[in-house]
């Protein structure tokens, strides 16, 4: 199964992010041969942003993309989204790729499911 999760929001401050990378968690511990694709638009790119200081209280966003791509799944970053925040590449955390629009319409067309957080 491909599973195709593109995420909007920051990675501090709602919960959506952390839901949706504990969503990507548990298909793969259901299905340990799901391909997951993490795509990260808007705001969430800076969730891709490698040594963060996690807030007290807060959960790792870092730490949980960095079990989606040691479970062989990708997190794909929008460059436009990157640039428009000041973002570089040197910045990513390791494993995580500058991506582009058309990289997610054919993660999109490739996938057996999209969610949308």
């Amino acid at each position: 199964m491909r599973v195709l999760f593109i995420i909007n929001d920051p990675p501090y401050g709602t919960e959506r992010v952390y839901n949706a990378l504990r969503l990507a968690h548990a298909l793969v511990r259901k299905d340990p041969a799901a391909q997951i694709t993490v795509f990260l638009m808007a705001d969430a790119v800076v969730a891709g942003k490698a040594r963060q200081k996690t807030p007290e209280g807060y959960y790792s966003i870092e730490r949980m993309l960095k079990r989606v791509i040691g479970g062989k799944g990708s997190v794909l970053l929008c460059g436009t989204c990157m640039d428009a925040r000041g973002m570089s590449d040197a910045e990513l955390l390791e494993g995580a790729q500058r991506s582009t629009m058309d990289a997610l319409a054919n993660a999109t067309a490739e996938a057996d499911k999209v969610l949308v957080f």
